[in-house]
């Protein structure tokens, strides 16, 4: 276990609109505010054509192989992430979210490219005095949170 303590700092409400690439969208935002790291919250809805990784294509598979899903129509999204610096130090988020439609849910990363449908809320809380990187690992294919 890695651990270390860490002070709040600013808090930001941001609405994302019909198109918007959630990732792309949130990384921007934050490098132009300076923000290194943070923690979030996301709800509303994704766009037909968005795609999540949705797990390994195979467990045993080194550097893992990532299994996409892509949403053939809209749903309603509630998500949660992590920002922190990759070896670069660009602010580099790390988020999950469940899709839901008509009863039915997926789950995944939105790394792949999770498209705003109409609108999206988030709430961003800037996290201070912390020395988390994102670092390739080679083995795994992922940049793992180092503290």
């Amino acid at each position: 276990m890695q651990s270390e303590e860490i002070q709040v700092g600013r808090t930001f409400v941001i609405r994302l609109e019909q198109g918007e690439i959630i990732h792309k969208s949130i990384e921007k935002f934050s490098k132009e505010r300076k923000i290194i790291s943070a923690s979030l919250f996301i709800l509303g809805g994704a766009d037909r054509g968005s795609r999540l990784i949705v797990g390994p294509t195979d467990d045993q598979k080194r550097p893992v192989s990532p299994l996409e899903k892509q949403l053939d129509d809209p749903h309603e999204i509630v998500g949660t992430g992590t920002i922190f610096p990759d070896e670069q130090g660009y602010p580099k988020l790390h988020m999950h979210v469940s899709c839901g439609r008509d009863g039915k849910t997926v789950t995944g990363c939105i790394r792949a490219g999770v498209i705003c449908w109409q609108v999206l809320e988030i709430v961003l809380f800037e996290l201070k005095n912390c020395t988390g990187r994102r670092i390739l690992d080679s083995n795994l294919g992922f940049e793992l949170l180092q503290i």
